[in-house]
């Protein structure tokens, strides 16, 4: 894990590579529950039976729970201290390039595109990959950009 105390050492990470995280399985359950909490129920999350027959063999992630994870994983990378506040500021790409499945594992790659000052911090983007354990194709990719102020 990387860690960065202050903005100057934030500054300091441009261009860095921050590595990968642990592997996480993505449970049926998870995948369940998360549909419950955004009322996405559609039968290729939920519903294992009839999944099985569907076009990727068994139930699959939402991409939003995938993409949701970003945070959790993220923290697995880097830590940041000596800041008055970080925030998610957004993202600018993201794609599913290869569905997880329920039982899955999946880790987080990432890469810290650049740093930029702005007014009482600095903003941050960084490149991450979702990798899927046993896929040539990461589960997501996307650029996020967070902002964090002394």
């Amino acid at each position: 894990m990387t860690h960065a105390n202050g903005i100057e050492e934030i500054k300091a990470l441009a261009g860095a590579d921050l590595g990968h995280g642990d592997w996480l399985e993505i449970t049926q359950d998870r995948i369940g529950r998360f549909a419950d909490a955004t009322g996405d129920h559609q039968w290729i999350h939920v519903d294992p039976e009839r999944a099985a027959d569907g076009p990727f063999g068994g139930t699959i992630a939402h991409g939003y729970l995938t993409l949701s994870l970003l945070i959790p994983l993220f923290s697995d990378l880097l830590r940041i201290t000596g800041v008055r506040m970080s925030v998610n500021y957004g993202l600018e790409k993201v794609r599913f390039p290869s569905p997880v499945p329920s039982g899955g594992k999946i880790r987080l790659a990432g890469k810290v595109a650049e740093v930029t000052d702005i007014a009482g911090g600095v903003q941050m983007v960084l490149d991450f990959t979702v990798e899927l354990d046993g896929s040539a194709k990461p589960a997501c990719v996307a650029r996020a950009v967070y902002r964090h102020y002394a």
